[in-house]
C-alpha cells in the first residue's frame, strides 16, 4: 500500500482503496502466508497517516503486507474491462477508433472514473464523437495526474491524428490505383 498524491490509500496499479474493509477485501500476503484482517487494518493505518505522493518503496517496512502481482493484474484487467465496457456505451465509435485514442480514454477514465471523464470534460467527449483528434488533444489536461501522464495522454490524441492522416493516404492511394487500373482496361482492353 501507498498514499497517491491526494493522499488517498492506494495499492497496485493506482486502485484506490476508501477503507479499511475494502483494502481487507484483497488477498494480501505477509510474507508466504494469507495476512490476517488485523495486519491489513494495521498497515492501512500506518500508510494512511504517512506523507502522500511518494514512491511506492517509501512506504514499504519489514512488517508490510503485500498483494501479489498476480491479484494485482487481475484486479486491474476487470478494471479496465469494466471501464471498456462504460466507454462504449457513452461513445458508440469506440471500437473503430484508433487505439491511441482508446489508450487515451481508457488512461482518462481510470484516472476521472466514468462520470469524472463524462461529465467533467465535455468539450473532449464532443471532439472524440467528432474523430478530431486534435482538438481532444487540447481538451485532455487533468489536475493532479503528472505533467509526464498528461503529455503521454496528449500524445496518444495527436498520434492518432497521423494514423488517421495515414489511413485516408491509403484509401485515396487505393482508389486512384483502382482507377488507373480500370482506365487502362477500357483503353487498352484487360491484362493477360
Amino acid at each position: 500500500m501507498y498514499c497517491d498524491t491526494v493522499g488517498k490509500v492506494t495499492v497496485g496499479v493506482g486502485l484506490m482503496l476508501p477503507d479499511v474493509k475494502t483494502a481487507q477485501s484483497l488477498p494480501f500476503l505477509h510474507g508466504t502466508r494469507p495476512a490476517t484482517p488485523q495486519e491489513i487494518a494495521a498497515e492501512y493505518a500506518r500508510i494512511d497517516a504517512m506523507p502522500l505522493g511518494r514512491a511506492c518503496a517509501f512506504y514499504r517496512s519489514p512488517t508490510s503486507v503485500e498483494l501479489p502481482q498476480q491479484a494485482i493484474d487481475a484486479k486491474l484487467t476487470s478494471i479496465l474491462l469494466s471501464f471498456e465496457a462504460d466507454l462504449r456505451a457513452h461513445l458508440p465509435g469506440y471500437d473503430t477508433y484508433p487505439d491511441n485514442v482508446r489508450m487515451a480514454l481508457l488512461d482518462m477514465i481510470y484516472n476521472l472514473g466514468p462520470t469524472g471523464l463524462f461529465t467533467g470534460f465535455p468539450h473532449l467527449i464532443a471532439a472524440v464523437e467528432a474523430g478530431s483528434w486534435s482538438e481532444a488533444a487540447m481538451y485532455c489536461l487533468r489536475r493532479g495526474p503528472s505533467e509526464a501522464r498528461n503529455a503521454w495522454t496528449r500524445q496518444q490524441f495527436l498520434s492518432a491524428v497521423v494514423v488517421t492522416i495515414q489511413a485516408e493516404t491509403d484509401s485515396w492511394l487505393k482508389r486512384i490505383r483502382d482507377l488507373v487500373r480500370h482506365t487502362g482496361a477500357v483503353l487498352f482492353g484487360p491484362r493477360l
